[in-house]
């Protein structure tokens, strides 16, 4: 027996042959899994993670909509805050005949012809010069401050142009002004106690609780321009 039969099996007594070497067994691999807790944290770990991604899309979506709410509530306030800006700001109702003369918001011969015309912040409620309302035909708005606590859910409801039409589509919204005397740097009241600048503040809101505010200011650069 030679050393490479030694090497490759065992020597058969058998003249001339050679037991095969035996084959080795082949270890078995362990069997790897989860247990079932490890399961179970795996599903409780990513359904709290699903569940949190999920409501941050929920929040987005819903709060997608909102700068088209706030948008529009915008443009509502925006466009009342000018044509309340654009009305005359007269000493005078408008209908007074002194108003295109009045030098003060006085009574007399160079201020209006009765205490009833003098302008003051709020609507005039009483005949010959009210009661005045946005819409009306005979008495409408007709001098900034006449503005001052004008709701749109008051009667007839709704936004509305100055013509009074209905603008469909607008039914959540409301809008609401405020008008009242501010000194504007060296622009104070007039001699009578008058203010002679109008801070206006306009206030819109829409579905969702959307809010938007805006603010400005009219001067009595032209006491007797009725346009």
């Amino acid at each position: 027996m030679n050393l490479l039969e030694l090497k490759l099996g065992t020597w058969n007594p058998q003249p001339g042959t050679l037991n095969p070497q035996p084959e080795t067994p082949t270890p078995k691999l362990r069997e790897r899994g989860l247990s079932l807790v490890e399961l179970v944290v795996f599903i409780v770990i990513v359904g709290a993670s699903v569940a949190g991604i999920i409501g941050v899309i929920s929040v987005t979506t819903r709060a997608s909509a909102d700068p088209v709410i706030r948008k529009q509530a915008l443009a509502i306030a925006e466009a009342v805050l000018e044509e309340v800006q654009l009305q005359p700001f007269t000493y005078c109702d408008p209908d007074d005949p002194q108003a295109t003369t009045a030098q003060s918001a006085a009574v007399g011969a160079t201020g209006c012809s009765a205490a009833a015309s003098v302008e003051a912040i709020g609507a005039e409620a009483t005949s010959p010069y009210g009661p005045e309302t946005r819409l009306s035909v005979t008495t409408p708005f007709d001098n900034v401050n006449d503005y001052h606590g004008f709701d749109s859910n008051s009667a007839p409801s709704g936004i509305r142009n100055i013509d009074g039409t209905l603008i469909t589509g607008l039914e959540g919204y409301r809008v609401t002004v405020s008008v009242a005397g501010q000194a504007l740097g060296a622009i104070g009241n007039d001699g009578n106690g008058k203010p002679q600048s109008l801070l206006i503040t306009v206030t819109a809101t829409g579905p969702g609780n959307t809010t938007v505010t805006l603010h400005g200011y009219r001067t009595r650069y032209a006491p007797n321009d009725l346009l």
